[in-house]
């Protein structure tokens, strides 16, 4: 059997229902009952293919053989978080932990849970268990830190980050991190300093740019302003965003021909941004003209 599982493994990106009809075979056969070690491979296996339901049928069947299996307990509780029934995702993590007290994975994500539920004290809770069981988990503290700062906890997020930046330095989302809190504490040049480290890590998070690029603009360099989100613009074409806070800077050094064309770039990619349009102060200058109202009455 376990050769059959190999197989449907290697052929899963090239053709996937093919493997999955050798999880299905698998399952059928004799040779796999009470041999739950199979029958949780075929379980991740068929939940990497999509076949979520399957994969639930198969951890149920282990807990026909041990009712104990922490790890089945588990893999249900990730399929019902995939879909976004978080009550029967608690449970089931919940489950895997009382069997398991020590089941890292499982605190972490009944916390990212608890977190998207908004229950934020028990998800702090929770990923301080993680933290606990696995010092090391950069996305535990990263998280537990996000958690703090959302909290304005923000002596606490810091304290997070930096341990986060401690485990893995180079990680662009810590440092990121980092200066959205040295931004909330007025540490303006700490803040530039670490957006442009996240900058250096991954310049495919657009975010980083952006909030960059709003320090210069509210310290009055809009010309710096423009220079970051340009430079973000042509790493991420695609954020709509970078484009519309452009347009508001142009806007405001009355560059209105180049504001409009960065507006229209954004509508483009975001028809839902001209809601924003429309009342924007930022964009004042620009009402009135005829660039602009073509683009409002355009996407009504």
């Amino acid at each position: 059997m376990r050769i059959w599982i190999f197989i449907a493994e290697k052929l899963k990106n090239l053709f996937p229902g093919f493997a999955l009809k050798i999880c299905v075979y698998i399952m059928k056969s004799k040779k796999v009952s009470g041999n739950k070690e199979l029958i949780l491979d075929i379980a991740v296996l068929v939940d990497s293919l999509g076949n979520q339901r399957m994969a639930i049928e198969c951890y149920k069947r282990i807990l026909l053989v041990d009712d104990r299996e922490a790890r089945a307990y588990y893999g249900i509780a990730t399929v019902y978080d995939g879909w976004k029934d978080y009550k029967s995702a608690i449970s089931y993590y919940s489950k895997a932990i009382e069997i398991e007290p020590s089941y890292s994975r499982a605190w972490f994500f009944l916390a990212n849970v608890l977190d998207e539920t908004g229950e934020k004290e028990k998800a702090v809770r929770a990923y301080k268990r993680v933290i606990e069981i696995a010092p090391d988990d950069f996305w535990a503290h990263n998280n537990l830190g996000v958690i703090y700062e959302e909290m304005n906890n923000n002596q606490e997020a810091l304290k997070c980050f930096k341990k986060a930046l401690e485990i893995d330095p180079n990680h662009y989302k810590a440092h990121f991190n980092m200066g959205v809190i040295w931004s909330k504490l007025g540490y303006t040049e700490k803040a530039i300093s670490a957006y442009q480290n996240s900058i250096v890590q991954n310049n495919l998070y657009p975010y980083s740019f952006l909030n960059l690029a709003i320090i210069y603009k509210d310290r009055g360099e809009a010309e710096i302003s423009i220079d970051v989100l340009s430079a973000g613009i042509k790493s991420n074409k695609n954020s709509s965003f970078l484009y519309y806070n452009r347009a508001c800077v142009y806007s405001g050094i009355n560059c209105l021909d180049k504001s409009l064309v960065d507006l229209e770039a954004a509508v483009k990619l975001n028809p839902e941004l001209l809601e924003f349009i429309v009342s924007d102060e930022e964009l004042e200058p620009l009402r009135g003209l005829q660039g602009y109202e073509m683009l409002v009455s355009s996407c009504k």
